[in-house]
């Protein structure tokens, strides 16, 4: 008997994750946009240690300057690339790493977060992260904080 409850307990069990998270159903169809699942990505990817930045040296040049127009938004998809389909989704990344920073493991804890928290916030399956590292960041120890400073009081 404890045999057919074991059995029926792994069943039970195998075939949930299957009935949630349905986008695509008799009673209707969900559609994610591109930049749902890029925003997605682009904060599982900076919630990595040893991520400095997302995007490429024009990207990042324009994101400088746009986070000093007061008012304005840090662009969450910056460097983050996706095409999604009815229930897949494929993610390229363009990063700067930190100095000292393993560059292979921390494509691994991209990729584990990227798909971890695509697939649980989305239920899109994510079939690849193709990631690029640009640069590597090196820090100086200067202190832009000094330069932020008003000049005069």
């Amino acid at each position: 008997m404890s045999e057919k409850q074991a059995t029926s307990t792994r069943t039970e069990v195998a075939t949930r994750p299957e009935s949630s998270g349905v986008l695509v159903s008799d009673q209707g169809r969900t559609a994610i946009a591109d930049t749902v699942v890029s925003k997605i990505a682009g904060i599982a990817t900076r919630e990595i240690s040893g991520v400095h930045d997302l995007g490429g040296g024009t990207a990042r040049a324009v994101g400088a300057i746009r986070d000093r127009i007061p008012g304005s938004r840090t662009n969450l998809s910056q460097g983050v690339g996706v095409e999604v389909g009815e229930r897949q989704a494929a993610v390229d990344l363009d990063i700067v790493a930190e100095y000292g920073v393993s560059i292979a493991d921390l494509a691994v804890a991209i990729r584990r977060n990227v798909i971890g928290s695509v697939e649980r916030m989305t239920g899109l399956e994510v079939t690849e992260v193709n990631i690029t590292v640009h640069d590597v960041f090196l820090d100086d120890g200067t202190d832009n904080g000094e330069a932020d400073a008003p000049r005069v009081e």
